[in-house]
Parts: structure tokens; C-alpha cells; sequence
């Protein structure tokens, strides 16, 4: 072998490297370990990770590359390790659900996303924590401990993917599935500067529709170019599932080799849904950073507001469905649930099936109002992926000595911009344009375009990345 192993290097190169036999995946995956040893002891971003059963994965996917008679005889990723969000069952690792409540008992299956992303050659890199199930934006649970941003040690690295933006963040992977409810996605990779798409409402599927599809899987990656390859393994038509489009008829890394989309219209919202909550101008900056961008670039900045639904009934739609989150989930130990989930849980008892599938249907009637303006107004729409910069660790405990459920209230300007698109099931990037000049945190700013539009989506998140380069960019861990 002849390469250099970089542990920042974007996972296409370092897949084309395996490929070439220019580094072997042993190489590669000896690399990481050796990053997680020397990092996330301080970090705290993998919650399992079996070393001996990793390296035995890479050995064999060495082998195969030698036998290849030639590199494209190898799925897209051959070699490349990637840890799973500890929200999704790989067979034979425990599944904690971020939960001390849950059994340790190996998973008996994996899940359809697993099982994708190893089918394209991904090596199986461990499970990255996550709070308990995935609740709220930030790890700092009973179960995994405390999850730290490689930016600032003293600062969450956001959730409820924390371990999987902190693996890519410092260097401990070159990518990451994650999942996405309410912005578990966007908020960790605004949180630690990478690349995180929550794609349109069932373009991939899992084992179950999570709740009632708000829920969506992806990847943190560094590029935009990562993203699309990932999103072309991991959207694929699905016959089981109860609702599935047919595969994409064109790949969406092509995409990326099409000009550039020009005379968008694109609308801007900074003043978040919930009326009164402040902004920072560090996140508002960001937004400005990628309008100014998108006018340069030749599209058009349209005056028409946005048809958010109210504040109360968009936070009663939500919280309707997200009472029950954690519902799919087999417990061993009920009695060890956090306090916060155990007053959901209790929330959610108390609302008949009835109100239940009122909520559903309300929830849907908000979602139509802003789809329908992107159909007649706008054709993208740019916000601050988060209301704050990274809060402190702990900082989501005020009050909740007296209200678990403060926790939730505390979290709002973190996941106030990233929510309503859960809702209404469109695709959506966070990108990290800006650094906050005061702190050196990395800011991330959202793209929302209208259902199915992942192809426009990723292509203007391109522009910005041309015109804002950040993956050489680089915390102080890792």
C-alpha cells in the first residue's frame, strides 16, 4: 500500500483509495481505533465498539480487494468503516436505545438501513451514543454519559445524533448514519461543522414508519458530494415497507456535475416559528452569509413571508406524535427510564386513540400549508440551522428538578428551525457556512426545498460549499 491515511479525508477518496490499493482497509481501520483510544475518552462519542470484530471485517475486506479482478468489481464503499446511530438494531450488537432501561442482549437482525449501507461495502464501525431515545438534541444520559463537541469540550456537540457528529467532527470516522425526528441530523452537524440532509418523508426507509413519520435516517458526512453518493445507497425502493417511491430514476451524485440552478426563488425566514424566542447573531449571520451567496450566484430573495401555522397548534401537532416516540422500544427495566421520557410516557397514556389520531390529522392539515408555498411561492427556503450557538453541557437541566419536561422547553432554540420540516416531511440541509467569530464554534444554516427535490437541494448546497470551503476546517480535538 502506498497512501497516507488522512482520518479527515472525505469518504469517497477514501473509498477510491481502498479501491486502488493505495491503503488497505486494515490500514484504515487500525487508523480510527487509534483515534478513538487517544480521543473519545474525552469525547464520548462511541457507546460499542468491538475492536477484534472490527479488524476481523476490515482483514476480510482486504482480501477481497486482492482478489478483485478489478476495482470496480467492489461496491462504492468497499473498506470504509462507518458507525451506526445506537437508535438502529445491527445484528449482533446490543441495541441501548441511549437508554439504561433496555436490554444488552445482541440484535438478532439488522435494520433495512444497515443493511443497505454494508451491502455498498461500509464496514460496520461501531454504534455512536445518542440521548435516550433520541428525545432531545444533546447525550447526557444515564445510560452513555455525556457526549462533548470537539469545538469546545464544555459544549454539546448537539443530538439526538451527538456520537455520530462528534466521530466525523474529530476524525474518528469518515462518516456517520444519523437520524432525524426533530433535527437530529441538522443539529449535530450545525454543532460540529459538517454536512447533515434529513431527506423528504419516506424516500428511505427503516423497519418500521417511526413516528408517524417525522422520523428520517441519514448520514453527518463533510461533503456535499458524501452526502449524495451516501443518499444514492440508502434511497432505494422498498416493497415491505408501508409507503416507498420508487428508486430515483437519476442518481443524485450526478447532480452535482450539472450547472449550477440559477433564477431560484428563494424566500428567507430568521425569526423563528415560536414567537419571542431570540436569535443569536452568530446563526443569523449564517443565513445572511448564504442569502448574500445565492443572489451572487444568480437567484432572486422573494419578500413573500412564509405560511407558518401558529406557534401552539404547531408545537400541539408535534408533541402529539413525539410523546410516543420511544413506544417502539422494548423495555427491561421500565423503573430506569429517565425522568423526562417517563413524563412523556405518562403524557402519551393519557391521550385516548382518538385525540391521537385528531393530532395526526392536524399535524398533516399544518404540513399542507407550508408545502403548498413552496409549489406556488418559493423554491427554496434559507434559515439558521439552530436559534444558539452550541449550548453548555447541563445547560438543559434548568428546571428540571421541578418539570422533567423542561429539558424539552430548554431544547427549543435548538431544534426551533429544524422542527416544522419534520412535520411537513420535506427535504432539508444544515451546511456550515459560518464560524462564530467570538467563539470559533461553526455554524450551520438551513436548506429547505419542496418534497422530492433532494437533486436542486444538494445542487445549491453545492454552490455553497464551492463558495465557502469547509472541509479542511478543523477542532481543537481531533
Amino acid at each position: 500500500m502506498t497512501g497516507t491515511f488522512d482520518p479527515h479525508v472525505p469518504a469517497l477518496e477514501l473509498a477510491a483509495a481502498i479501491r486502488h490499493r493505495e491503503l488497505s482497509p486494515v490500514e484504515v481501520v487500525d487508523g480510527y481505533l487509534a483515534r478513538v483510544d487517544a480521543l473519545d475518552g474525552r469525547l464520548n462519542a462511541f457507546c460499542h465498539l468491538p475492536a477484534d470484530e472490527v479488524r476481523a471485517t476490515a482483514a476480510a475486506a482486504a482480501d477481497a480487494v486482492v482478489r478483485a479482478a478489478s476495482p470496480d468489481d467492489l461496491p462504492p464503499f468497499h473498506g470504509v468503516p462507518l458507525p451506526f446511530k445506537d437508535l438502529v438494531d445491527v445484528a449482533g450488537w446490543p441495541t441501548t436505545a441511549g437508554s439504561a432501561a433496555t436490554s444488552r442482549a445482541p440484535a438478532a437482525a439488522s435494520d433495512p438501513v444497515v443493511r443497505r449501507l454494508v451491502g455498498a461495502g461500509f464496514l460496520p464501525f461501531g454504534k455512536t451514543t445518542t440521548s435516550e431515545f433520541g428525545t432531545v438534541p444533546f447525550t447526557e444520559s444515564d445510560a452513555l454519559g455525556t457526549s462533548r463537541n470537539p469545538w469546545d469540550p464544555d459544549r454539546t456537540p448537539g443530538g439526538s445524533s451527538s456520537g455520530a457528529g462528534v466521530a466525523v467532527a474529530a476524525g474518528m470516522a469518515p462518516v456517520a448514519h444519523a437520524a432525524d425526528g426533530g433535527g437530529s441530523i441538522r443539529i449535530p452537524a450545525s454543532c460540529t461543522g459538517l454536512v447533515g440532509l434529513k431527506p423528504t418523508r419516506g424516500l428511505v426507509t427503516n423497519l418500521t414508519v417511526e413516528d408517524e413519520g417525522l422520523a428520517a435516517h441519514g448520514v453527518v458526512t463533510r461533503t456535499v458530494a458524501d452526502t449524495a453518493a451516501v443518499l444514492d445507497v440508502l434511497a432505494r425502493h422498498d416493497p415491505a415497507a408501508w409507503w416507498s417511491p420508487p428508486s430515483p430514476a437519476r442518481p443524485f451524485a450526478a447532480a452535482l456535475d450539472d450547472a449550477p440552478p440559477r433564477g431560484l426563488r428563494v424566500g428567507v425566514l430568521v425569526d423563528p416559528p415560536i414567537e419571542g424566542l431570540p436569535v443569536d447573531p452568530a446563526c443569523r449571520r449564517a443565513a445572511e452569509v448564504a442569502v448574500a451567496t445565492l443572489e451572487a450566484a444568480g437567484h432572486h430573495v422573494v419578500d413573500e413571508p412564509l405560511p407558518l401555522p401558529p406557534a401552539d397548534e404547531l408545537v400541539a401537532a408535534f408533541t402529539t406524535i413525539w410523546n410516543v416516540g420511544g413506544a417502539g422500544v422494548d423495555l427491561e427495566d421500565p423503573d430506569r427510564v429517565e425522568p423526562l421520557n417517563r413524563a412523556l410516557r405518562e403524557a402519551a397514556r393519557a391521550i385516548d386513540s382518538w385525540e391521537y389520531a385528531r393530532g395526526v390529522h392536524r399535524a398533516q392539515l399544518l404540513s399542507r400549508r407550508v408545502v403548498d408555498a413552496f409549489v406556488d411561492r418559493v423554491d427554496l427556503l434559507v434559515t439558521p440551522t439552530m436559534a444558539c450557538l452550541p449550548p453548555p453541557v447541563g445547560a438543559w437541566r434548568a428546571g428540571t428538578e421541578h418539570d422533567p419536561r423542561m429539558a424539552l422547553l430548554n431544547s427549543y432554540p435548538m431544534a426551533v428551525f429544524t422542527s416544522l420540516f419534520n412535520v411537513t416531511g420535506q427535504p432539508a440541509v444544515s451546511l456550515p457556512v459560518h464560524h462564530d467569530e467570538a467563539t470559533g464554534l461553526p455554524v450551520g444554516v438551513q436548506l429547505v426545498a419542496a418534497p422530492w427535490q433532494e437533486h436542486l437541494l444538494l445542487r445549491v448546497a453545492r454552490t455553497l460549499e464551492l463558495a465557502h470551503p469547509w472541509a479542511g476546517r478543523r477542532p481543537p480535538i481531533g
